[in-house]
């Protein structure tokens, strides 16, 4: 990991960028710190500059509640060397759904399953080089994002303690059977109007989870129109596991 940036924000947080071989990421730590704080690993669906409002917004509140943030591109998006599958896997789900026609199991699994077994060492890769820091301890959460990308990690990652995931992704048949085997706890954000989402394979996805712990947190509206007492919500969620 290499810090290429630094500013400190207006309320004090302090943002590094970085990067992990040819991964760019960004890190936010509290402005100052007594002790090593928990961590929060902030997905996103790619894009890391077009999404950075909505990434700093949540790295802030998770900085205010005593923890670092900290969130890396996606493969194929952003600065990161474009995929060709990927691409077309992408334009044939636009294509899609402009046409208004079902989106086919053959691609989504096109478009999430190659991106699941890329990123997730990648955040694994990630999460070794953040905790190596001084100011970074544990327990980690891991929060938003591609939903399938968070299944695979809190399955193979024991690192990663509790989650929070957005239901608004589509899931690949075969992440069903990986949900089962998820047991760390659970916080399940769902927009019932997404226009994006199949809302009941969401559902049926929440259903198969194996946590003890999980709860499903639903409203009104469509993909980005989550409402701030849910975000908040979340936070809390991350209060009681990671605090």
């Amino acid at each position: 990991m290499q810090f290429i940036s630094e500013q400190r924000l207006d309320d004090g947080v302090l943002e590094r960028e970085f990067t992990l071989g040819d991964i760019p990421g960004i890190l936010w730590t509290p402005a100052s710190v007594s002790v090593p704080a928990p961590l929060v690993l902030i997905g996103h669906p790619g894009g890391m500059r077009r999404m950075y409002p909505r990434l700093v917004g949540r790295a802030r509140q998770s900085v205010a509640d005593g923890f670092a943030a900290a969130t890396i591109e996606l493969p194929g998006s952003g600065d990161r060397p474009r995929s060709a599958a990927l691409d077309q896997a992408r334009a044939d789900l636009r294509g899609a759904l402009e046409a208004g026609e079902p989106v086919g199991d053959e691609i989504v699994d096109r478009l999430v399953l190659p991106l699941v077994d890329t990123a997730v060492p990648e955040w694994q890769a990630a999460l070794d080089a953040l905790l190596a820091l001084p100011e970074i301890g544990g327990p980690v959460g891991y929060s938003g994002g591609v939903i399938s990308i968070g299944v695979r990690l809190a399955v193979v990652e024991p690192r990663v303690s509790a989650a929070v995931l957005f239901a608004g992704s589509f899931v690949p048949r075969v992440m069903f059977e990986e949900a089962r085997r998820v047991t760390i706890p659970l916080h399940v954000l769902l927009q019932w109007d997404d226009e994006g989402n199949d809302r009941q394979a969401a559902l049926d996805l929440f259903d198969a989870f194996g946590s003890k712990e999980k709860t499903l947190h639903a409203n009104m509206g469509g993909h980005t129109g989550v409402p701030q007492f849910a975000g908040e919500a979340a936070a809390r969620f991350f209060t009681r596991h990671l605090g």
